[in-house]
């Protein structure tokens, strides 16, 4: 099939790259000159597992191809994803303008019946915005389809090649006969393409993360409860994961989640709900212990030394708000940063994808180091805040060396109570007692 992704984003590009691996021919469009002159010299803007090899590979072969010639790769395309940025505004409500903007643009081009798919994360009724937007100006006929992403970064191209589902919100039959055709080659293995209206795809989305959010939320609250009543976070974890009515996943404690999904996912479908006059109480409390567990690591180092860390040597490892991408939008580490800066402590960090996104952030103001034991260089406490895999079995002897103290507040309970009790170190992590040599 003849595909145009606009917009090369995260979500834009992985697209655009998996589309392309199944034979499609691809052509991604964006306004920024200069990361389209990049991709065409072979550069990716985002670290994501798997996606270097593919995106060599079509581009190579001649399937996948980057312009900023809107009017030619809508004309010489059957379908046109949207893949642009919905940043939250002031009030957390989605901006619709990039997506609007560049509907009322394709009315203008479209040549030939066209469907135009919405693929960013939109609000319900988004579809009927779009669709208004270009009928405003087409002369052919078209259709309007919502088609929601499920990508989580880290695994995204195996999410897109190996879907657990693909969510279709169409009311029109040529259109579902399409999209039908283009998805097929992804769910061989007979996991299900949903057919649905498109109000219903959207509030999909949105209804998936805003769950998700809450199991996370609910985790941590658990985790703060066990260490007042001294329970193990852990053992609860497996307890309640064993069951087959809640299941293991998205139950790991930690300092509340981040990236460019759940707090704008969240807070876009708590504002739907107020637009519609209804009080989404759960979403408000989600928000607000996701807002309190982005602190609670810094806190404990306060409670630690006192509120005064001047001249204190914070080492911290992870600045990616996960393992396994270079996102640092909404991550924990910013907010536990921020609060230590705050009481005066020298920070130095490193992460193993991640430090360019968050020097654009957090400036010079903390020290970033080539590896992360050349972070611990005399610090007088490590903070663990992603769990990077190269962290879980780090070289204790040469930690014991280069730190001035041995002292560890872990935001994702990567060690083993017992172990660290025995090598002597001070051990606080999250909804387990405290180890105290």
């Amino acid at each position: 099939m003849r595909i145009a992704v606009i917009g090369t984003g995260y979500v834009g590009l992985v697209s655009g790259t998996c589309f392309a691996e199944t034979g499609n021919h691809v052509i991604c469009v964006d306004n920024n000159v200069e990361k389209i002159n990049k991709l065409l010299q072979g550069e990716l803007p985002i670290y994501e597992p798997g996606l270097e090899l593919l995106f060599e590979r079509n581009t190579r072969q001649g399937r996948l191809k980057f312009t900023t010639d809107l009017e030619s790769a809508v004309k010489q395309s059957q379908i046109i994803f949207l893949a642009l940025p919905t940043p939250p505004g002031e009030d957390g409500s989605a901006d619709l303008s990039y997506v609007l903007g560049v509907a009322d643009q394709l009315g203008k081009l479209i040549n030939e019946y066209k469907i135009i798919v919405d693929k960013s994360t939109v609000p319900v009724g988004t579809a009927e915005k779009v669709r208004a937007a270009v009928a405003a100006h087409a002369r052919e006929p078209f259709d309007v389809v919502a088609n929601p992403e499920f990508l989580r970064e880290g695994v995204a191209v195996e999410d897109f090649l190996k879907p657990d589902r693909v969510v279709i919100g169409t009311s029109s039959p040529r259109a579902r006969q399409i999209m039908q055709q283009l998805y097929e080659p992804y769910v061989r293995q007979g996991n299900p393409i949903i057919f649905m209206d498109e109000r219903s795809a959207e509030m999909t989305k949105y209804a998936a993360n805003a769950y998700l959010a809450m199991r996370i939320s609910f985790m941590n609250e658990i985790a703060n409860l066990c260490e007042l009543v001294g329970a193990d976070v852990d053992n609860v974890r497996k307890g309640m994961g064993s069951d087959k009515r809640i299941g293991p996943r998205f139950l790991f404690p930690g300092v509340g989640y981040g990236g460019s999904c759940f707090p704008k996912d969240v807070q876009a479908l708590s504002l739907t709900a107020k637009q519609y006059q209804y009080n989404f109480r759960i979403l408000d409390a989600v928000m607000a212990v996701n807002h309190k567990q982005r602190h609670i690591l810094a806190e404990k180092i306060t409670d630690f030394y006192g509120k005064n860390l001047k001249g204190k040597k914070i080492a911290v490892w992870g600045l990616s708000f996960k393992p396994n991408t270079d996102d640092v939008r909404e991550a924990p580490a910013l907010y536990i940063i921020e609060d230590l800066l705050a009481q005066g402590a020298h920070i130095t960090a490193f992460d193993p994808e991640a430090m360019h996104n968050a020097r654009q952030i957090l400036g010079d103001r903390i020290s970033y180091a080539p590896d992360p034991y050349q972070a611990l260089q005399q610090a007088d406490a490590l903070a663990i805040i992603t769990e990077w895999s190269e962290f879980r079995t780090p070289d204790w002897e040469r930690m014991e060396t280069l730190m001035a103290a041995k002292v560890i507040f872990d935001g994702r309970n990567l060690y083993n109570l017992e172990a660290m009790q025995q090598a002597g170190w001070y051990y606080a992590s999250i909804g387990r007692r405290t180890i105290t040599p």
